[in-house]
């Protein structure tokens, strides 16, 4: 930024002297996005997700739900925690190097007020089509030993009409998760989640340990 003779303080400065000012909007002040919007971008997730997630005929927010996901995705990365901390996204030029028209905090959260615990499961299906897409393109372990981490947790959650929770050997309200992380040669780590009911067991058909193996089983040819 450029500065005239006027905006400079004659003698010595003091705190009562300098005022701080952000009022350049070519500035990104999270331009590391860049990296999660160009992977985002190759690998088609914005219509990836237009095609799989339907909220229903005139519901509030149901339109377009790729820019939406993605706007809430890229605001995480950015350490929003809140609806209305998804506005870090709107300064300055941000939004440029997004690939995607940055949806307000009132918008985002009228989107997510529609949700019911089977469109999370549509996410899901996003989820498991990205982890192909994103294998296919070389993430994966190839031809190399491939081992596999599962690890659990309940969540605790609260309110009689949590859709999807139920009671398990905690005696706590919840909904059980469970992680599969398969660390590939750049030693990071694919991981893949799925939900079951509280009182499964991890060996049983249809249990989480079970669906995380069928959601991997797609992207490892050669390997089910």
């Amino acid at each position: 930024m450029v500065h005239d003779a006027a905006d400079v303080p004659v003698g010595p400065a003091s705190l009562d002297s300098v005022g701080v000012v952000f009022d350049e909007q070519r500035l990104i002040s999270d331009a590391g996005l860049l990296l999660a919007a160009t992977l985002s971008d190759r690998l088609g997730i914005e219509e990836l997700v237009n095609e799989s997630v339907w909220l229903g005929y005139r519901v509030p927010g149901a339109a377009l739900p790729g820019r939406k996901v993605l706007s809430l995705v890229h605001g995480m990365l950015a350490g929003a925690d809140s609806i209305d901390d998804m506005n870090v996204l709107r300064a300055g030029s941000t939004g440029v190097i997004l690939g995607h028209r940055v949806m307000a905090p009132s918008t985002l959260g009228t989107f997510l007020r529609a949700f019911t615990f089977g469109h999370v499961r549509q996410l899901d299906h996003v989820f498991d089509q990205s982890l192909a897409r994103v294998w296919e393109a070389g993430a994966g372990p190839g031809e190399l030993p491939l081992v596999i981490d599962i690890d659990s947790f309940i969540g605790e959650v609260h309110g009689d009409d949590k859709q999807g929770a139920s009671y398990g050997y905690t005696r706590q309200l919840g909904t059980t998760r469970s992680w599969l992380s398969v660390p590939t040669p750049a030693r990071c780590c694919t991981s893949a989640t799925a939900r079951a009911r509280p009182t499964l067991s991890a060996a049983r058909p249809g249990s989480s340990t079970s669906c995380l193996l069928g959601l991997l089983a797609p992207v490892m040819p050669g390997r089910s």
